[in-house]
C-alpha cells in the first residue's frame, strides 16, 4: 500500500471513527450512566466486531449478503429494532447505574453483534474492501491479503481509540449529570440520537 494510498485510509478512518453514531454514541451513554470501566467491554466490542466484519467483507461474503434484498431487509429491521429498543431502555433510565445489571448495559457480545446489523458499517467495510484492499490504483491489487491485514489494523485502532474518547467524556459528565434531572434529559437526547441513526438506516 502507497503512503497515499494509507493517509488517504487514515483520512477516512478518522472521519468514520470520531464523528457520532451509535457505536459513539452507546459508548458515551454507558460510561455516562455505569462509568468507565463498564464501558470498556463495550469499546473492545466495536473493534472486535468491526474486524470480524471487515473479514467477511474482505474475503468476498460480504458484497453477496448486502447484494441479496431479503438479507439486506433482515439486517436494516434487525438494525432497526436493536437501536429503538436500546433507545428506549435509555430514555427510562433515570438514576445513575454501577456494574450491576440495572439500567442500561450492553455487553461484549452484544456490541460484537452490533456491528453486524449496522447497515452503515457494511457500506463502509464494503467500499474499503473495493477501494484498498482488492484494488490499488484502479488496478486489481497483487497483495489483498497484506492490504486487508493494513486495513483491519488501522480500522481496529481507531474504533477503540473513538469509541474509548467518547467513553472517558461520558464518564467526566457523571458528577455534573448525577444533579436533578440531568441525567434523564441526557439520556433522552442519546435516546434521540439513536432513534435518528436507526431512521436513517432504513433509507441506506
Amino acid at each position: 500500500m502507497s503512503s497515499t494510498e494509507f493517509m488517504a485510509l487514515l483520512v477516512l478512518a478518522t472521519a468514520m471513527s470520531f464523528t457520532p453514531g451509535p457505536n459513539t454514541t452507546l459508548s458515551t451513554a454507558l460510561a455516562a450512566n455505569r462509568g468507565l470501566k463498564p464501558a470498556l467491554r463495550f469499546c473492545f466490542a466495536v473493534p472486535a466486531g468491526w474486524t470480524l466484519l471487515m473479514t467477511v467483507c474482505g474475503l468476498g461474503l460480504g458484497a453477496a449478503v448486502v447484494a441479496l434484498p431479503p438479507l439486506r431487509w433482515a439486517l436494516k429491521i434487525a438494525g432497526v429494532a436493536y437501536m429503538l429498543w436500546l433507545a428506549w431502555k435509555l430514555s427510562q433510565s433515570r438514576t445513575l447505574a454501577g456494574g450491576g445489571s440495572d439500567g442500561l448495559d450492553v455487553g461484549f457480545g452484544q456490541g460484537v453483534a452490533l456491528q453486524f446489523v449496522n447497515i452503515k458499517a457494511w457500506m463502509l467495510a464494503l467500499a474499503l474492501t473495493a477501494g484498498w484492499v482488492t484494488s490499488q490504483g484502479g488496478a486489481p491489487a497483487d497483495n489483498p491479503g497484506e492490504r486487508l491485514l493494513i486495513v483491519l489494523a488501522v480500522m481496529a485502532v481507531y474504533a477503540f481509540v473513538s469509541n474509548f474518547t467518547y467513553a472517558v467524556v461520558g464518564s467526566l459528565l457523571r458528577d455534573w449529570l448525577s444533579r436533578g434531572a440531568r441525567l434523564l434529559w441526557f439520556n433522552r437526547a442519546m435516546a434521540a440520537v439513536l432513534v435518528l441513526t436507526a431512521l436513517w438506516m432504513l433509507r441506506v
